[in-house]
């Protein structure tokens, strides 16, 4: 008995159209406070490119690249080539791949709350680790902490949001992971801005102010109360209905406290999620849970907010120009995040996610043209095309930030039944990781290889993307979290896989009948 049972016994279509409640100022002070998780992602994506073009770093952890800095006549595109450095960016993330594996159960069984505390203190421990590193060794070990702290973050996180916010406003709400993400970025750069200036130390200062978000984050998740979704699935009814009618601020919760507990019902039932999640009949949602997250790596964007300074560097930015810039996308990226939040559960995510990729693609083409005319391996790019460059890059990281910077989460958190749902958004959270592992540890290469090709690359796999966007995402807009599994049921390609599988379960009664 499993996802696709919540179509067929359990929850009742017509209860949707009788939820009440509204949003409530208990509801935005949880979501805000458990949002913090995101800045945690966010500070360490935007501290990382900063900290790894700081002179002082390089020649205490990495010197072998800070004397390749200092040839005038490297290739550009080849300067800061080192595996050693990009496993400083990377082995955050492959530590985060097998924590979000690790937080799924505990998430399920133990609450969300538990898995953002746990988040919490690991990377609290981290920043304080690469504040205090005196060698290479204890610099890796603070940043694997750092990568269980994002695992379990990253996994809680979403799917806290999700469960808290009202079904017409789930968007907005979940998106809060998202902009605090921008948020941290974009003071990650301003940081870096500043601490560049202190000199030997400024990188302590960089890598140890992590730990601010970090404590923020646990102490949070001590005061926070649980979901109602979490409490109820573990047999805590009576505390369920009695938050779930303070979040949505009435009494009158009956039809959706009986669509939570006929979910949990149900997912009482499923002893395995993961092996429940690879059935027929959860393979939309599995399909989803692989392939957004997937996307939302290959759009490129890891590139631009890991390795802003190092890239605007390979450009021919001067340091604190590269800094500078690497701040004003940074600054983008926070405010388009908040035109998306205003606009998601008006407008929907697919009309967002098509539009945002559009216009990925031209501004990736555009920098490669100019790159790949007016930049070689030995020169450096005029002030007017350095301008139009840091323009398009503002641009794409724009799209990104209104489309799949924040619907790369959203939707594979709303979109799982309960029985599932901890081990849906730890397989997006695994298979966000890795991709933020491979393309991590690969880019500086890459970008060694490929040059200005690189951008083509990535506006290619944004084509892919937006493609099965518009023919295979159906729109979520506005759908009862619970009631999620009807939206297969209809979608023109999903519904024949979905179909066939109650079919054959029909079958299989009768026969045994």
């Amino acid at each position: 008995m499993a996802g696709g049972g919540i179509a067929s016994i359990g929850v009742n279509k017509e209860r949707a159209e009788n939820y009440n409640g509204k949003l409530t100022l208990y509801v935005i002070i949880a979501c805000i406070v458990a949002a913090v998780g995101g800045s945690l992602f966010g500070y360490d994506i935007g501290i990382s490119g900063g900290v790894t073009s700081m002179d002082e770093f390089l020649r205490r952890f990495f010197y072998s690249v800070y004397l390749k800095k200092q040839h005038v006549h490297e290739d550009n595109y080849c300067k800061y080539n080192n595996q050693v450095l990009a496993a400083f960016t990377s082995s955050l993330y492959m530590a985060g791949l097998v924590a979000s594996l690790v937080a799924s159960p505990i998430t399920r069984n133990h609450g969300r709350r538990a898995s953002i505390i746990c988040g919490g203190i690991s990377f609290f421990l981290g920043a304080v680790l690469n504040a205090a590193a005196i060698n290479l060794g204890m610099l890796l070990f603070g940043r694997i902490m750092l990568g269980v702290g994002i695992g379990f973050g990253n996994q809680a996180v979403p799917l806290y949001l999700s469960e808290m916010a009202p079904a017409h406003l789930r968007g907005c709400l979940n998106m809060m992971f998202q902009l605090a993400t921008t948020l941290g970025i974009f003071t990650a750069n301003m940081i870096n801005y500043g601490t560049s200036k202190l000199h030997p130390w400024g990188w302590r200062l960089s890598l140890g102010l992590a730990a601010a978000p970090a404590f923020v984050m646990t102490v949070g998740g001590m005061l926070l109360p649980e979901t109602p979704n979490s409490l109820i699935e573990q047999g805590n009814k009576t505390k369920g209905r009695r938050v779930l009618e303070r979040i949505r601020g009435t009494e009158n919760v009956d039809a959706e406290f009986e669509d939570m507990v006929d979910a949990s019902e149900l997912a009482r039932l499923v002893k395995h999620p993961f092996r429940n999640i690879l059935k027929r009949r959860n393979r939309p949602q599995l399909i989803m849970a692989i392939l957004m997250p997937t996307f939302q790596i290959l759009t490129g964007i890891n590139i631009i907010l890991f390795y802003a300074p190092v890239l605007f560097q390979s450009m021919g930015f001067k340091r604190s120009a590269s800094l500078y810039s690497s701040a004003l996308t940074g600054a983008v990226l926070a405010s388009s995040t908040l035109v998306s939040m205003a606009t998601v559960d008006r407008w929907g995510r697919r009309i967002l996610l098509i539009t945002g990729g559009i216009q990925m693609i031209i501004c990736q083409v555009i920098v490669a043209i100019i790159l790949g005319l007016k930049f070689g391996s030995d020169k450096e790019l005029s002030r007017g095309y350095s301008i139009i460059v840091v323009v398009f890059i503002c641009l794409f990281v724009a799209a990104f930030g209104y489309s799949w910077g924040p619907l790369g989460w959203t939707v594979p958190s709303e979109i799982f039944p309960l029985e599932t749902r901890s081990a849906g958004q730890s397989i997006t959270v695994t298979v966000n990781l890795f991709f933020t592992f491979a393309i991590a540890q690969s880019f500086l290469s890459l970008l060694c290889v490929m040059r200005f090709g690189i951008f083509l690359f990535f506006s290619g796999w944004i084509a892919v993307m937006t493609i099965f966007i518009y023919l295979f995402l159906p729109e979520t807009k506005g759908v009862p979290i619970e009631e999620m599994m009807r939206l297969w049921e209809k979608h023109w390609f999903w519904k024949k896989i979905v179909s066939e599988d109650q079919q054959a379960k029909k079958t299989n009664g009768l026969n045994h009948a």
